[in-house]
């Protein structure tokens, strides 16, 4: 029929014909070993290996999404070219020729001998080649693009990209060799597909950065082996991604607290800490509806946060368009970045720098502060950066009791005022 009767979409059914597997049998749960028992096989880039959990496993099949022009074919052919170094790495390319890889790789320094190139649509025909060549990893640029042939519907459908990413985990499975895919986002923001391929794969990756400063992140959505709150970070140059093992120094800028609204915020990111800084901007306004603009944060959470303050900590923005923004395009979703971000915008408000500072704490409606996770790790990476003055969460402390603590004394009928001698 071609047509699915929910949606509508073409090429989304076909008739498909199901084979009797072969005979199997259970076996004992504790005679398969632990999942650390795993044999991984690691990229030699440091930054990849960490967001994939410890390396490569065997088996695995990677999905790697992205904005178009993120970086993310850059990265994949790096990653391949690396581990060519030690085993033979199959790239395959459906978007570009193989002579354009080839020129890309030169530029990239990524031209290794144990690495072969195909330029190839056709499923089928890449399973041939790595079933006869001995591959010990596989890179397909990228899922969108390719097709099986005696399926309906033109590359990119829904139904295509299902039975692609299908055939080559089968492939992976059968093979014990990790493959990783390259996809494609949609306008929202969301990777093409997911709902189809998601629950195929082991590990669903995004690659997303800041174009202005040339830093990309690499974060997990899903990780069969490994923690999804690992990141990975790398900046982009003329010579690819070059990873950054120690970006806190990139995140703080000198003049820490030197300008009002700037507070640093030690954001926990699986096993690292990274010192981030939190801006705001509060400025009058005469519209009738203040303007709201949050990147990097939750707007909701910030939304939340002027409530409490207001509530709360006697700080009153309601006349004020609020700005805030966490330096160098990285995403924090963690509640205990609450703190930082309260204390950023009544510092704004009030025109008082905090200066050398960190906060750390969940803001609750009631106006409690409570204390963050993991606070010893943060105060560690705070110390080595010679930040000693910390602002933080802790049993029976309020929000204006954090706003005391850094510096700044709401009194009751007054919004805001310095504190002084």
């Amino acid at each position: 029929m071609g047509f699915c009767p929910q949606c509508r979409a073409p090429s989304s059914m076909l008739e498909a014909s199901q084979g009797a597997s072969g005979p199997t049998a259970p076996v004992r749960l504790v005679d398969l070993g632990a999942t650390n028992s795993l044999t991984r096989s690691l990229t030699g880039i440091g930054e990849v290996d960490r967001v994939f959990g410890g390396g490569l496993v065997p088996g695995s099949v990677v999905l790697i999404g992205g904005e178009p022009g993120v970086g993310k074919s850059t990265l994949v052919l790096q990653v391949a070219a690396a581990m060519s170094r030690s085993h033979r790495v199959l790239y395959v390319t459906a978007e570009e020729s193989a002579a354009q890889v080839g020129d890309r790789a030169g530029r990239l320094g990524a031209a290794e001998p144990g690495l072969d190139v195909l330029a190839e649509v056709d499923v089928g025909s890449v399973e041939r080649v790595v079933d006869g060549g001995g591959y010990r990893l596989v890179v397909v640029d990228s899922v969108q693009t390719m097709r099986v042939g005696d399926v309906a519907g033109p590359p990119g459908g829904v139904t295509q990209v299902r039975e692609t990413a299908a055939r080559l985990t089968e492939l992976a499975r059968r093979r014990g060799i990790p493959v990783i895919l390259v996809g494609h986002v949609t306008k929202d923001g969301s990777l093409a597909g997911p709902k189809v391929v998601e629950h195929l794969v082991d590990a669903v990756l995004y690659l997303e950065g800041d174009p202005d400063r040339g830093l990309r992140y690499l974060r997990g959505l899903k990780n069969r082996y490994g923690s999804v709150a690992q990141v990975g970070v790398f900046e982009m140059t003329g010579a690819g991604l070059v990873e950054i093992p120690d970006p806190s120094g990139l995140f703080v800028g000198d003049a820490i607290g030197v300008m009002p609204g700037t507070v640093v915020f030690p954001a926990l990111c699986g096993r690292r800490t990274l010192l981030v800084e939190i801006q705001a901007l509060v400025a009058g306004t005469s519209a009738p509806q203040p303007r709201r603009s949050v990147t990097g944060l939750s707007p909701r959470r910030v939304h939340q946060l002027l409530a409490v303050l207001h509530r709360h900590g006697s700080v009153d923005c309601r006349s004020c368009d609020v700005f805030v923004s966490v330096v160098g395009g990285l995403v924090i979703d963690e509640p205990a970045a609450d703190l930082a971000a309260a204390l950023a915008i009544a510092s704004s408000r009030l025109g008082k720098p905090l200066g050398p500072m960190a906060a750390m704490g969940e803001v609750g409606l009631a106006g409690e502060v409570r204390p963050a996770g993991g606070a010893d790790a943060r105060r560690e990476e705070l110390a080595r950066f010679g930040i000693d003055r910390v602002v933080s969460g802790g049993r029976g402390r309020s929000i204006s009791e954090a706003l005391l603590a850094a510096g700044i004394r709401p009194e009751r009928g007054r919004h805001l005022r310095a504190a002084g001698p």
